[in-house]
Formats: C-alpha cells, structure tokens, sequence
C-alpha cells in the first residue's frame, strides 16, 4: 500500500468533508464523520479491490456504512476513489440528491447498502460473506460500527453468529471515538473491555491508533491462523482534525458557520478558495 497516498488522501477527504458541510448550509454529522477518516482512506486506496468502470462487478469487495451517520466519511471516500464527481458530491443534502444524511443504496455510485437505524450493517455483511462462500467467491466484506451503535443488542446477535459460520472473509471495523449523540458512551451504556468482549464471542482481534496511517495498514494486513471473522477496534477521536470539535460532542450533528468553516480549513493548512 502506498502510505503516502493514503495519507493525502485523508487530508483531501477532510477538506471535502468541512467543503460539503459549508456548502450546504444545514447541520451535518460532522463528529462521527472526521473519527474515520483514515480507516476509509485506507479502504478505499488501500485494501477493497473494486473497479470504478464497472462498479456492480462480482468480485469487488463489499464495504457496508453500518454507523450510516458517518455519512460524510463515506461520501469522502467514494468521491476520492472516483465513483462520485465533484458535482455529484456537491449536490449533498439539496433536493432530490442521491446524498442524503444517511446511505441509501445505489450500486452505480458505490453504495453497497441504505443504513440508518443502527445495528444492522454488521448481518448484511455477515449475509454477503456466507454468499461469497457458498458461492466459492473469494471478495471480502467489510463492515464499519461505531461504539454506541454497538449498544444494540442486534450488534451481539450478529458477532456470535459470524464467528459460529466462521467467516474468515468478513472484517468489522469499529470507529472507537467513544461518543455518541447522548454525550459520553461510557455514562450510557459501558462496553468495558470491547477486545476482550470480540474475543470470547470467538473473534480474531486486533487494536490499533484509528488516525496513524502505519498501524491502520498494519490492522487491515495482520493474518491470524484461526479461521473466525476479525474485528479492528480503531481507537479514534470524534472530530479528529479540527481542535474545536475533537472530543466536543456539539459536533456530533451540527451546522458549519462560515467562521468556523475558515478556522477549520486554515487548521488543515488549506487555502480558503
């Protein structure tokens, strides 16, 4: 993988992320959207194989949003992996749009599945990798949680049947910024120990910076000898990028001003244009 690609490219999906936010002038999930950046550039320049002439190929790879608040993250990415334009990307949230708040369905445009009520991203993936096998295909599927999501009892229901079907070829990523729209996700509901949860259910496991490019790459490359589904825990920071909302659950749905639009791109070191 090129390192430096990726990393170029996480800037330039932040940059388009706080562009989009601006440009169309309503509150956005912008927390949730900053926390994954670099899991998604690493994705999406990294490790899904897809073809962007021909994006209902059989073979891809399957990527599955199943925290579809972290919209702005996933819009990003196809947008720096070509399936969106810039002028498709540039209609997000206006009248009639294929970009909405959340995911919805569009092969065409690289969206592999509509999710908005949380929980259910990680059995589509589940449903599409026990294809693949019973199909003797050899595409992935990945699957991206956010914590809070993992409060859903589906969530649970899910990882223990992953690991009962042995699904080798399913990865989950969970975007550990430990905050939710609540506030904190620990005062909520405390997942404790998420590694130590992941591995008794039967899972391979492995923890990693979710904004160092190295151990991203590390993560998603790492093999293990036990054929079972694996789970990254990407421990990240809601907002990441922009001080005023790293940590700051304000952001977690909110509206970008055009002051604040500017302080956050010169933190970014961009040129407002």
């Amino acid at each position: 993988m090129d390192k430096n690609c990726i990393r170029d490219t996480a800037k330039f999906m932040r940059t388009k992320i706080l562009d989009i936010s601006h440009q169309c002038n309503l509150s956005a999930h912008l927390g949730g959207g900053l926390s994954m950046v670099e899991i998604m550039a690493t994705l999406y320049k990294g490790v899904l194989r897809y073809k962007v002439e021909d994006p209902r190929w059989e073979d891809r790879d399957r990527f599955i949003l199943s925290k579809g608040h972290g919209v702005l993250g996933y819009f990003a990415a196809l947008l720096a992996a070509g399936f969106l334009t810039e002028e498709k990307f540039a209609t997000f949230q206006t009248n009639e749009s294929d970009l909405i708040a959340h995911p919805v369905m569009n092969l065409d445009i690289g969206i592999e599945s509509s999710n908005g009520s949380l929980g259910h991203g990680l059995s589509m993936a589940i449903g599409i990798s026990l294809a693949a096998k019973k199909k003797g295909k050899d595409f992935k599927s990945y699957v991206l949680l956010g914590d809070g999501e993992c409060n859903e009892g589906s969530v649970w229901e899910a990882v223990m049947s992953a690991a009962q079907l042995q699904l080798d070829n399913l990865t989950a990523i969970v975007d550990y910024n430990k905050l939710q729209s609540d506030g904190d996700s620990r005062q909520i509901i405390d997942l404790g120990n998420l590694e130590d949860k992941f591995a008794a259910f039967g899972w391979n496991v492995c923890t990693v910076d979710g904004h160092d490019i190295d151990a991203v790459v590390a993560a998603f490359q790492q093999k293990f000898d036990r054929v079972a589904p694996k789970v990254i825990v990407a421990n990240t920071v809601k907002g990441k990028g922009i001080s005023f909302m790293e940590n700051n659950n304000e952001w977690h749905h909110n509206r970008l001003t055009r002051g604040n639009y500017e302080l956050a791109l010169a933190e970014l070191g961009v040129e407002n244009v």
